[in-house]
Protein backbone atom coordinates (compact mmCIF):
# COMPACT_ATOMS: atom_id res chain seq x y z
CA UNK A 1 0.00 0.00 0.00
CA UNK A 2 2.82 2.45 0.88
CA UNK A 3 4.48 1.75 -2.46
CA UNK A 4 1.28 2.60 -4.33
CA UNK A 5 0.95 5.86 -2.43
CA UNK A 6 4.57 6.80 -3.20
CA UNK A 7 4.07 6.02 -6.88
CA UNK A 8 0.86 8.05 -6.95
CA UNK A 9 2.50 11.04 -5.22
CA UNK A 10 5.46 10.86 -7.59
CA UNK A 11 3.12 10.89 -10.59
CA UNK A 12 1.22 13.89 -9.22
CA UNK A 13 4.44 15.86 -8.75
CA UNK A 14 5.77 14.96 -12.21
CA UNK A 15 2.47 15.79 -13.90
CA UNK A 16 2.21 19.12 -12.05
CA UNK A 17 5.24 20.47 -13.94
CA UNK A 18 5.64 20.74 -17.70
CA UNK A 19 7.90 22.53 -20.11
CA UNK A 20 8.95 22.87 -23.71
CA UNK A 21 11.96 24.34 -25.44
CA UNK A 22 15.45 24.50 -24.02
CA UNK A 23 17.77 26.90 -22.27
CA UNK A 24 19.75 29.39 -24.33
CA UNK A 25 22.30 32.06 -23.45
CA UNK A 26 19.97 34.95 -22.62
CA UNK A 27 22.96 37.13 -21.75
CA UNK A 28 24.04 37.00 -25.43
CA UNK A 29 20.78 38.45 -26.79
CA UNK A 30 22.15 42.00 -26.46
CA UNK A 31 25.01 41.00 -28.80
CA UNK A 32 22.65 40.50 -31.75
CA UNK A 33 23.11 43.35 -34.23
CA UNK A 34 20.79 43.70 -37.24
CA UNK A 35 22.70 44.05 -40.51
CA UNK A 36 25.86 42.58 -38.93
CA UNK A 37 25.12 39.33 -37.07
CA UNK A 38 24.95 36.24 -39.29
CA UNK A 39 23.24 32.90 -38.81
CA UNK A 40 26.66 31.37 -38.06
CA UNK A 41 27.21 34.03 -35.37
CA UNK A 42 23.85 33.21 -33.79
CA UNK A 43 24.63 29.50 -33.72
CA UNK A 44 27.99 30.26 -32.08
CA UNK A 45 26.26 32.43 -29.45
CA UNK A 46 23.07 30.49 -28.80
CA UNK A 47 23.39 27.04 -30.38
CA UNK A 48 20.89 25.47 -32.74
CA UNK A 49 17.40 27.03 -32.77
CA UNK A 50 14.54 25.22 -31.11
CA UNK A 51 12.18 25.99 -34.04
CA UNK A 52 12.58 27.40 -37.54
CA UNK A 53 10.07 28.98 -39.87
CA UNK A 54 9.17 31.90 -42.13
CA UNK A 55 7.83 35.37 -41.35
CA UNK A 56 6.80 37.39 -44.42
CA UNK A 57 9.44 35.57 -46.47
CA UNK A 58 12.22 35.94 -43.87
CA UNK A 59 13.79 32.84 -42.33
CA UNK A 60 13.03 32.80 -38.59
CA UNK A 61 14.77 30.97 -35.79
CA UNK A 62 13.12 30.64 -32.41
CA UNK A 63 14.94 30.04 -29.14
CA UNK A 64 12.55 29.40 -26.29
CA UNK A 65 12.00 27.91 -22.89
CA UNK A 66 8.54 27.70 -21.36
CA UNK A 67 7.86 26.16 -17.95
CA UNK A 68 4.54 25.60 -16.17
CA UNK A 69 4.10 24.43 -12.60
CA UNK A 70 1.23 24.01 -10.19
CA UNK A 71 3.54 24.49 -7.20
CA UNK A 72 5.64 27.47 -8.30
CA UNK A 73 5.40 30.27 -10.80
CA UNK A 74 5.44 29.66 -14.51
CA UNK A 75 8.05 31.26 -16.74
CA UNK A 76 8.52 32.02 -20.41
CA UNK A 77 11.57 33.24 -22.29
CA UNK A 78 11.82 33.41 -26.07
CA UNK A 79 13.79 34.99 -28.88
CA UNK A 80 12.75 35.14 -32.53
CA UNK A 81 15.53 36.06 -34.96
CA UNK A 82 14.69 36.99 -38.58
CA UNK A 83 17.26 36.64 -41.38
CA UNK A 84 17.44 37.89 -44.96
CA UNK A 85 18.28 35.65 -47.93
CA UNK A 86 22.02 36.15 -47.25
CA UNK A 87 21.68 34.81 -43.70
CA UNK A 88 22.17 38.21 -42.05
CA UNK A 89 20.01 39.25 -39.09
CA UNK A 90 17.23 41.66 -40.06
CA UNK A 91 15.52 41.90 -36.66
CA UNK A 92 14.95 40.04 -33.43
CA UNK A 93 12.31 40.01 -30.72
CA UNK A 94 13.11 38.96 -27.15
CA UNK A 95 10.46 38.43 -24.47
CA UNK A 96 10.60 37.04 -20.96
CA UNK A 97 8.67 36.86 -17.74
CA UNK A 98 11.94 36.64 -15.79
CA UNK A 99 14.40 39.31 -14.70
CA UNK A 100 17.70 39.05 -16.56
CA UNK A 101 20.63 41.37 -16.05
CA UNK A 102 22.29 42.83 -19.13
CA UNK A 103 19.21 42.45 -21.33
CA UNK A 104 17.37 45.56 -22.48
Amino acid sequence: MKTRIRVLLTLVVVMACAGVGRRFAVDRVADLTPGVTTQADVINMLGQPWRTGLDNGLVTWTYARYRWSLFSGSSATDLVARFDDRGVLVSSTFNTTETHTGVP
